[in-house]
């Protein structure tokens, strides 16, 4: 059986320096003081300042020098070796510390110790996970007792419809149920740049928010709450247009885009 997530993980190590340069993370912005957190986050996980915060798939750990910005103790991790290096240079750079981890989430607990008052991950995660049951397994496994996972992510619903260039309506054409093998996408343009294309494809699971939901609790956690929304922080697809709100939405607003969820660890 191939390594989905090594050959994912190839992908993520080419397209970094395209995201280093890419308008949507305005990195220049970022370094002259720019927040990359959005207001739900910022609303839903509330105070860190002193908290220590554990960052999940960091990317190229905006989010994660943004909650340092704010007073959190921040240990942040990804797979990609290359997102990982540029996260370490930009905090490096505008004076933030965070402590960065490069390895595969499922082999955290092997390249870390100790517990967290906050996990937290964000938008873009899920797809890239085959084993939900792990995941949350691994969440309760950082998370100090009294502590609470956080995370805000695209909806599930949105898995079923094709979101390819040009693409103007909705037009149903996957499966929302879980999948145990993934989805293969050929090389194609890159979500900051349609017009620069990746020569890596990339292997993608889906997950319905039952799934999520469930494998949180079997986990051990408690469901604080989980909320939907009629649109996304991000452009998602030809589509979805970007309103006053500086949010993405759909006409008529009649369509779950994002949610978020917060679950704790008993005492």
């Amino acid at each position: 059986m191939p390594d989905y997530m090594e050959l994912n993980r190839e992908l993520w190590d080419e397209i970094t320096p395209i995201h280093e340069k890419a308008d949507l993370y305005d990195i220049e912005g970022f370094k002259a003081g720019k927040t990359s957190l959005k207001q739900v986050e910022l609303s839903e996980v509330g105070e860190v300042a002193g908290k220590s915060l554990l960052h999940l798939m960091c990317h190229i750990g905006l989010d994660s020098i943004s909650w340092a910005r704010l007073g959190a103790k921040v240990t942040a991790m990804d797979f990609s070796l290359e997102s990982i290096k540029l996260a370490r240079s930009l905090s490096r750079e505008i004076g933030v510390d965070v402590d960065w981890i490069q390895a595969n989430i499922y082999d955290l607990p092997q390249n870390l110790k100790g517990q967290f008052d906050v996990v937290f991950t964000s938008y873009g995660v899920l797809c890239w996970l085959p084993d939900l049951k792990r995941w949350a397994e691994i969440i309760a496994h950082f998370l100090k007792p009294g502590g609470f996972f956080y995370i805000v992510e695209g909806h599930p619903a949105l898995n079923i419809f094709d979101n390819s260039s040009g693409i103007e309506e909705f037009k149903v054409t996957f499966s929302y149920f879980e999948n145990t093998e993934p989805n293969f996408w050929g090389p194609c343009g890159d979500y900051t740049d349609r017009n620069t294309k990746a020569t890596h494809g990339s292997y993608e699971w889906t997950h319905p928010l039952s799934a999520v939901v469930n494998s949180l609790i079997e986990a051990g956690l408690k469901i604080e709450f989980l909320h939907e929304f009629p649109f996304t922080c991000y452009q998602w697809s030809d589509f979805t247009k970007k309103s006053t709100d500086d949010n993405w939405h759909v006409k008529g607003d009649n369509v779950p885009l994002q949610f978020s969820l917060k679950a704790s660890k008993p005492e």
